[in-house]
């Protein structure tokens, strides 16, 4: 065995391990009192109803996408195991949400127990279901590249291959793992997104603004429907999300290796393959030591609680520079040691967009708190405050990913070589989600906190548990939003590094593209690219529209029907609103995500290799920068109601609450839908785009 099948399955066994070691430790909390059972139960069958659902449609897709992929290997367009590895990509990608979606249900109601008598407890205990979902998506990503490697090492060495020709079949059959992946995101990620949007939506509306009762209110029909939606949309959905994105950065880098170091004497070509599955290796066990750092003191406030989770990660950041160090010096040697720089960039470009994630969508900052105070104006100017946040912070992100692209290029010798540049743009994004482990925690506790406080509310317990479950659930919707900014950054740079792929894909393939500026199937091709993440995500934000209008419907007749509803002497219908949810997410899922499995090959026919090219640059440029507006947007008007609902500017009830509200309703779909879904977006066509690049060179339009 040789050292990058060894690493590969050792950071796999670290991370699962630890999971198993946390889901033990999780589970020996008590659950709660019965009422707490109770609720939890019904968020925990609503949501494992909505995948099985879900995965049922998938699997109809992922079958029909099998069968063209095998007939395509058939007549050599593909190797043998590329329909293969698509299936497994799609497997993990699922079973990574499915996982930390059942951890995370069976936590929410024991954080609000805990709640009862610490808060720390309760962060503990939220935080280790975060984790759990981080680790388990670096470890199976880790375990899917290892079974491939070893296997396609093992059939390829047994036929007699040299290595570089061997490395260059393992590297492009297992980019297509990365599709099936990024596919069973994207479908994860807009269905969860619609679901749990569609829910939190129709429930604000009505509930808040037309009844006047609080938020989780046990009146409110569709409040079971919201907290399952947390579920399947912000950790299932964001699990497979970052699934696809880790393989995507590793998988790329490794392909990007092959061109690199081809040619080169000995077996450095194997090293650079190695290097960011080691570095990858070294970021699991910096996430589980980094872990270890987040504790707070009991009643800690909200920058408290934040430092705690800025501890964990920066301590894990600290640790993975210099593991980095010694690893390239001790993989690549000293000549290469420039490449160092490039995995720092993508570390620091992930930190500065964290830093400016939270400035623009905390509301301990001047940004989400003007977004508060324009409530005060009206609903209009919430609207108008909040995108205009929104717009304003993409700067710091589009220019830390600039500077961290030339830095990653130039500093291993990019202008002298173009492909260690572009392998070093390659080890940025790998250098960037190194720490995921623990950055998807700091993202995945803050729905079970949100579902915590959920609990807390209907099952009536005292003033001070729901004090410590918002507490929590506030500092997860800064979280969350830090954690989407970081989703979109690495996807930025993954994109790039799968871009890159492309190119040296369609010249091995025998292909030729024509760079000129003036390439009319290029400027075609960037044009469409650019308008398609707008498409997309009107399909996206419409499908939210259509499911919260059903909602509305459903929580308005039930109010008016239920005698006794409101007076809190019978009990809503809650899985009536569960199913209108799950049914209008599975529908419409499908066509947003299928259309964009299909544009890249379209393109392709239409406008060759150089149309696709176009459409990949677009997509990327346009997509990054409204994905950054669509999140921070949607996170700032969040916590601006929130500020408000603490007692500023009136505190609830006042015309000013009610315009925030409005704000979050907007921006619901804005962060949860929409914005995060373009980031898979961008990646996937990428993929698409390699996996396809020999049949579009032989069939199309333009040869």
């Amino acid at each position: 065995m040789d050292f990058s099948q060894f690493i590969t399955i050792t950071g796999s066994i670290f991370a699962l391990g630890f999971t198993f070691y946390l889901v033990k430790r999780i589970m020996r909390n008590k659950e709660g009192s019965p009422d707490m059972i109770t609720i939890a139960n019904s968020v925990k069958i609503g949501a494992k109803a909505y995948l099985k659902r879900q995965y049922k449609g998938v699997g109809i897709f992922f079958g029909i996408v099998f069968v063209i992929l095998l007939v395509l290997a058939k007549f050599k367009y593909l190797p043998i195991f590329v329909p293969f590895a698509f299936l497994t990509g799609g497997f993990f990608s699922a079973l990574s949400g499915y996982i930390g979606m059942t951890v995370a249900t069976n936590s929410s109601s024991r954080t609000t127990f805990a709640a009862r008598s610490s808060l720390n407890k309760a962060l503990k205990i939220a935080f280790s279901a975060g984790l759990v979902m981080g680790l388990v998506v670096v470890g199976l990503a880790l375990l899917d590249i290892s079974i491939w490697y070893n296997l396609l090492t093992w059939y390829y060495k047994s036929k007699g291959i040299g290595l570089e020709e061997r490395l260059r079949y393992i590297t492009s059959t297992m980019i297509c793992f990365g599709m099936g992946a990024s596919a069973q995101a994207l479908f994860a990620r807009v269905g969860g997104g619609i679901y749990t949007k569609g829910a939190d939506v129709g429930a604000d509306l009505v509930g808040k603004v037309e009844a006047g009762i609080p938020e989780d209110d046990p009146r409110n029909p569709a409040v079971i429907a919201d907290n399952v939606g947390d579920n399947v949309g912000d950790i299932a959905g964001m699990g497979a999300d970052l699934y696809e994105s880790y393989t995507d950065s590793i998988i790329a880098t490794m392909a990007l290796a092959f061109v690199a170091f081809r040619g080169e004497k000995g077996d450095l070509i194997l090293r650079g393959v190695s290097l960011p599955m080691a570095i990858a290796t070294c970021g699991v066990i910096s996430s589980i030591i980094g872990s270890f750092m987040v504790k707070v003191k009991e009643e800690a406030s909200q920058q408290n609680l934040l430092k705690a989770l800025r501890r964990g990660i920066y301590t894990a950041s600290l640790l993975v520079v210099i593991f980095s160090y010694f690893l390239i010096k001790f993989i690549l040697g000293e000549k290469y040691m420039g490449l160092y720089g490039s995995v720092l960039s993508g570390l620091i470009a992930g930190i500065i967009i964290g830093f400016f994630t939270e400035f623009f969508t905390s509301d301990s900052y001047f940004p989400t708190r003007n977004v508060a105070k324009a409530s005060l104006t009206g609903h209009a100017t919430t609207i108008i405050e909040g995108l205009s946040v929104g717009m304003v912070s993409t700067v710091a992100p589009v220019i830390s990913v600039v500077v961290a692209t030339i830095c990653a290029y130039i500093l291993p010798g990019g202008l002298h070589n173009p492909h260690i540049g572009l392998y070093g743009i390659g080890l940025a994004g790998v250098g960037l989600l190194s720490t995921l482990g623990i950055t998807l925690a700091t993202d995945s506790y803050g729905p079970v906190a949100d579902n915590a406080g959920g609990n807390a509310e209907m099952t009536h317990q005292p003033s001070y548990v729901r004090q410590r479950t918002d507490a929590l659930d506030a500092l997860g919707n800064t979280t969350a939003a830090t954690g989407k900014g970081f989703a979109i950054g690495s996807a930025a740079l993954t994109a790039l590094a799968l871009i890159a792929a492309y190119k040296d894909q369609v010249h091995l393939l025998g292909g030729k593209i024509d760079f000129s500026i003036m390439n009319v199937r290029l400027l075609s091709g960037i044009f469409i690219g650019a308008m398609y993440p707008f498409f997309f995500s009107s399909m996206a934000l419409r499908a939210v529209g259509r499911a919260a209008q059903k909602i509305v419907e459903e929580v308005r007749r039930q109010f008016r029907e239920i005698k006794g509803l409101m007076e809190g002497k019978a009990k809503p219908d809650y899985a009536k609103a569960v199913d209108i949810c799950t049914k209008t997410a599975q529908k419409e899922m499908v066509l947003p995500s299928v259309f964009t499995v299909l544009l890249p090959i379209i393109i392709g026919i239409l406008l060759g290799v150089e149309g696709v090219l176009g459409l990949l640059v677009g997509a990327l440029t346009t997509g990054f920068s409204v994905a950054i507006m669509m999140a921070n947007s949607g996170a700032s008007w969040d916590n601006a109601k929130k500020y408000i609902e603490k007692g500023n500017f009136g505190g609830k009830g006042t015309d000013a609450h009610k315009a925030s509200v409005t704000g979050d309703t907007v921006g619901d779909p804005f962060k949860d839908t929409a914005g995060p879904s373009l980031n898979i977006l961008i990646k996937l066509i990428s993929i698409v785009s390699i996996v396809f690049a020999g049949f579009v060179i032989k069939h199309s339009l333009f040869k």
